[in-house]
């Protein structure tokens, strides 16, 4: 008889995707999403090594903090893999109470005999144990002393990124963002307008059973709660919605392209907004999508086909040195700028722990190049959108505002009064005319967004880029 063949296990799943997100800064909803199909396992199984990963990612501050008092060296000095055992051990020890402590214990000290040998596998167990010794309480950092490092600590986040948030958004709005970073992101689909309504949408993925509930913000939007991969939706296979996070969709009401227009998308792979925009437009005009990666738009042109747009043609090139067509050329320009992702943690966990305040130094003066190249292709009495998936003042406003300083002939737009109904309060303040969504606010991504009008006339003195 053949032997029946073992379902992988998740912790041991888990591990490896944890150890290598940590050492090749791979992503982990990308290795993830790859292990669960490759896998095969039970509905059960998938469902902890998913809380797993994510929750080992989001709560590394924590348990790493937790470690460092019962660890004789510091972690970086640790075996990489060891660290990895630990914080996926440690993070199931004091976040789920799906399994007994001394299953989970046992479990780890097994693999990493496996792994990294008896040695290593000792220094597992006494430091599982040990934790597993205390309620998970005992473990928490003081709540309210001020402290950086402890409130770091306790909302695992990098102390950085704590001051830098509590500077734009004060003590209590920061924690609570903070809060909210660390809980499941929600996935979200666009219905494709060109093919089926919201509602219709709705009804089908109900009739077969999913959990399907219309979004609060964006009126294409639709929630669905374990649903698995929607590339196995019946509706994403056939062309009649696209993964889209709401608060992205909202770029494209901000841009709010008409048909016959022709628009220009800069750095546009994979394609959410650069689709949404050609269905806004009903298929007609052209959207000229450009992007450095080669790879990324044959991701958007095979959305494309698949949604049914025939007016998208995609172009790679590097935004910096050089854009598609002439001056002047385009109705409608959006800058999707590169930028350091702070607004999806979320979903990207692990992005708070490789980004640097020397980052956002970096990444702003790379937007302001990009968008002083992208403006020179607006036509007069043309729209250009900036956007960014980030929560960072020197990433966004700051952008925005210094590039207006130098271009008179650029306008601000009130963006609230040009997003759907239901989402003309996402702005940043009353006072403000930048549309911010916020995930413990809004429970989307983070996103921040300018709407800029050219003058019809455009005066001598501008200065603008041809290249």
């Amino acid at each position: 008889m053949t032997p029946r063949r073992k379902n992988p296990n998740p912790r041991e799943l888990a591990v490896g995707i944890v150890d290598r997100v940590d050492r090749r800064n791979a992503y982990a909803d990308a290795l993830l999403s790859a292990r669960l199909d490759q896998a095969a396992l039970p509905a059960a199984d998938g469902a902890l090594l998913t809380r797993l990963v994510y929750g080992a990612l989001r709560w590394r501050g924590r348990v790493d903090w937790v470690l460092a008092r019962l660890l004789r060296d510091p972690l970086d000095k640790l075996d990489p893999l060891v660290r990895s055992l630990l914080r996926v051990g440690g993070y199931e020890l004091l976040f789920l109470d799906r399994v007994p402590s001394y299953a989970t214990v046992n479990e780890l000290v097994e693999l990493a005999k496996r792994r990294v040998g008896p040695g290593k596998a000792r220094l597992v167990n006494a430091v599982l144990r040990r934790m597993a010794g205390r309620e998970p309480e005992a473990w928490s950092p003081a709540a309210d002393t001020g402290n950086v490092a402890e409130l770091a600590a306790l909302v695992s986040h990098p102390p950085w990124l704590v001051e830098l948030w509590r500077e734009q958004f004060g003590g209590a709005e920061s924690r609570r963002l903070m809060e909210a970073d660390n809980e499941d992101a929600p996935l979200v689909l666009r219905a494709n307008r060109l093919r089926v309504t919201r509602d219709a949408l709705l009804r089908r993925l109900r009739a077969r059973g999913m959990e399907a509930a219309a979004a609060a913000w964006s009126p294409l939007g639709v929630r669905l709660r374990g649903a698995g991969s929607p590339a196995r939706l019946a509706e994403f296979r056939d062309g009649l919605c696209q993964v889209q996070g709401e608060a992205s969709q909202m770029v494209g009401f901000l841009v709010a392209p008409e048909p016959g227009m022709r628009v220009l998308d800069v750095c546009a792979a994979p394609g959410g907004k650069t689709t949404h925009l050609a269905e806004l437009m009903e298929g007609r005009g052209e959207v000229v999508a450009c992007d450095v990666s080669e790879r990324g738009l044959e991701k958007l042109s095979d959305n494309a086909r698949r949604l049914g747009l025939e007016c998208i043609r995609t172009q790679v090139c590097d935004a910096v040195g050089g854009l598609p067509g002439e001056p002047a050329s385009f109705d409608r320009v959006l800058v999707d700028a590169p930028c350091s992702g702070l607004g999806t943690l979320r979903a990207h966990p692990e992005i708070r722990w490789r980004r640097e305040p020397r980052d956002l130094q970096r990444l702003s003066a790379l937007q302001a190049d990009i968008l002083e190249r992208a403006a020179s292709r607006v036509a007069p009495g043309g729209l250009l959108v900036y956007a960014t998936c980030t929560l960072s003042r020197l990433e966004n406003e700051q952008v925005v505002e210094d590039f207006l300083e130098r271009h008179r002939e650029f306008a601000v737009e009130d963006a609230a009064g040009h997003l759907p109904a239901a989402a003309r309060s996402m702005a940043a303040s009353p006072s403000s005319p930048y549309f911010l969504a916020l995930p413990h606010r809004h429970d989307t991504d983070g996103f921040f967004a300018a709407r800029v009008r050219r003058r019809a006339a455009i005066p001598n003195t501008s200065r603008t880029h041809d290249a």
